[in-house]
């Protein structure tokens, strides 16, 4: 883990990285609500009884993209090997059936062939086959082109020429399929989406007055994510005035970013957050729901196109109710340095606490009287470096 070897601070998570669980929190964590979205990304979803299997098989490229590395593996060398056995097979039977083998037949002399200096009389399909193992030494060569040169195809056999065309195609056929999913396979979207953190906890603080959900998302890499969006959803399980049961209802719910809309541009880590008003689905959220019984799940997505790659990728988490922080905001972490901007990582997941009302959205909104009976946190002041000009020229007497 990268995290063990101090090289990417505790205070967040990766996003395809699992969170390390203590020791002491594993009994607690049974008793939670199943994650739909795990903090690493990974969507805990078993697909059971299905029963038409063979729409897998109708995309062969995709089947063969998604399984795991072993089994592509397998699959890469016994794509080969069976091909190079089949024709290796084809080659011998031609080879039997037009007499090669027969070492009487080989060792024929034509008298009138020989007078025009032709040693041999017999013209085999291919030449210097002699069992199946000079035939499967033939059919490697043929398919992976080698060609060493002590085996050949002659024009005696039509039937040989036709097997080596289609030894040729299906070869070529068998090399883009193949070598295309190992290309796919190593330059996965995820990937990338390794190095797109998310913190750790969510938080609800006040901001501009309003009660807001927030969370902070960044990038480590230095190339960026073209045209990234986030969006939200709230998981939970609902029911209609009909009775009808949903048990995963996922919601959209509106939110807000430093540069306005779902666009934003990673640069730097940057705070999201989403304004809890009456269309919010957290309108009735208050600190006693923030509990790991609560049936809530805010999943979050960040999406874009890899600068180097241009291959969509996409980074997901999920905050459950007890990884939600009420009263607390995430403390700055960029700072102007020596002429450019500088951010610090290990406190990318630190908060700290402010006065926040311990009320929903709601009974906020219907008395702002609240507000009144709250000590505001002062706000944060810049600090104004102090910069020395050195003259660009002084001025001395002359010495007399």
């Amino acid at each position: 883990m990268l995290s063990r070897k101090g090289i990417i601070p505790e205070e967040y998570v990766l996003t395809r990285l699992a969170e390390d669980v203590p020791e002491h929190a594993r009994y607690r964590a049974r008793e939670r609500r199943a994650r739909f979205v795990g903090k690493n990304g990974a969507c805990n979803v078993a697909h059971k009884n299905i029963r038409e299997q063979g729409r897998f098989l109708q995309d062969v490229f995709t089947t063969l993209v998604d399984l795991k590395w072993p089994h592509t593996l397998l699959i890469f060398t016994m794509s080969f090997l069976c091909s190079w056995l089949l024709f290796g097979m084809v080659w011998w039977l031609i080879a039997f059936a037009h007499g090669d083998l027969d070492h009487s037949t080989r060792l024929q002399r034509d008298p009138a062939r020989a007078a025009e200096g032709v040693p041999d009389g017999f013209v085999p399909c291919v030449t210097s086959i002699h069992s199946f193992t000079s035939a499967f030494l033939f059919s490697i060569e043929v398919q992976v082109t080698i060609g060493f040169g002590g085996r050949m195809v002659t024009e005696e056999c039509p039937a040989a020429i036709l097997v080596l065309i289609v030894q040729n195609i299906v070869g070529l056929v068998i090399n883009a399929i193949m070598l295309g999913c190992i290309f796919m396979k190593t330059s996965q979207a995820h990937r990338r989406a390794e190095t797109l953190i998310f913190s750790k906890h969510a938080v609800i603080a006040l901001r501009e007055g309003k009660l807001c959900f927030m969370l902070r998302v960044g990038d480590l890499r230095k190339s960026m994510i073209i045209s990234a969006t986030i969006r939200m959803q709230v998981v939970k399980k609902t029911a209609s005035l009909e009775g009808e049961v949903v048990p995963l209802n996922q919601i959209d719910i509106q939110m807000e970013n430093p540069v306005g809309g779902n666009s934003i541009f990673l640069v730097s880590p940057l705070i999201i957050y989403h304004v809890i008003d009456k269309n919010s689905p957290l309108y009735d959220i208050s600190p006693v729901n923030l509990h790991h019984h609560e049936d809530l799940e805010i999943i979050v997505i960040l999406e874009g196109v890899v600068e180097t790659t241009g291959i969509t990728t996409q980074a997901r988490t999920s905050y459950l109710a007890d990884e939600i922080l009420w009263g607390q905001r995430f403390v700055p972490i960029v700072a102007e340095e020596d002429g450019r901007y500088s951010v610090d990582y290990s406190k990318f997941g630190n908060t700290v606490k402010v006065p926040t009302p311990s009320c929903t959205a709601r009974q906020l909104e219907e008395d702002r009287s609240i507000m009144d009976t709250m000590p505001l946190s002062p706000k944060g002041t810049i600090r104004k470096r102090s910069v020395k000009l050195k003259p660009k020229f002084t001025i001395t007497d002359e010495p007399s």
